[in-house]
């Protein structure tokens, strides 16, 4: 299991409010069979209506962190747009709150989703926008993010916070550290092993 303790690297800026699912990914993306590929369509709409929207800058385009603003990810329910995310390069987002759906799916595949004050997230998205090439350490352990020799307070619910610093964030892996269990029980089970025969 993968313990995600902390996330460093560079940020990219987008403190904008109420930015749903269907703006981080475009719903006719929603029938592909798998998620690959769909790091290239992130806010593909915003983008095409944008030319100086921030995913597009070259000077964000290694980013790690992603810098936003109040109520990010609502709207639908699709797991899509956490996805979406990562397969950009994005490895943890910092906003001042989240969808509570959006929240659950980024924790479910290992994509930190912490909190901070709207002050001090204008503040690290003008810092970065002054120096993209700015390191931040988002850090779950003592719940601080580090940006240059500043430290500032961030918030991730205990369990979230549990689950992705220990590795119990992947059901998969979960799933086959538990697999003696597993076929024990599946063995248990009269109906995927046959009935014993009828001995009246």
């Amino acid at each position: 299991m993968q313990n995600i303790t902390a996330v460093t690297g560079t940020a990219i800026p987008l403190l904008l409010d109420d930015i749903d699912t269907d703006r981080i990914i475009p719903a006719k993306y929603l029938k592909c069979v798998t998620f690959d590929g769909l790091g290239d369509h992130v806010f593909e709409d915003d983008r095409d209506q944008d030319p100086n929207h921030p995913f597009d800058d070259k000077r964000f385009q290694s980013a790690d962190i992603l810098i936003t603003g109040r109520n990010f990810g609502c709207g639908s329910s699709r797991e899509h747009a956490p996805q979406s995310l990562m397969r950009w390069g994005i490895q943890a987002v910092v906003g001042e709150s989240f969808a509570e759906i959006f929240f659950g799916n980024c924790t479910l595949l290992g994509l930190p989703a912490v909190r901070a004050s709207r002050s001090d997230l204008e503040e690290i998205g003008a810092a970065v926008q002054a120096d993209p090439d700015v390191e931040l350490t988002v850090d779950l352990t003592s719940l601080l993010l580090q940006i240059g020799d500043r430290s500032i307070a961030i918030q991730l619910p205990d369990g979230a916070r549990d689950a992705l610093t220990t590795g119990r964030w992947d059901f998969l892996d979960r799933l086959l550290e538990a697999s003696d269990n597993i076929h024990d029980t599946a063995e248990s089970i009269p109906y995927l092993n046959g009935f014993p025969a009828d001995t009246a």
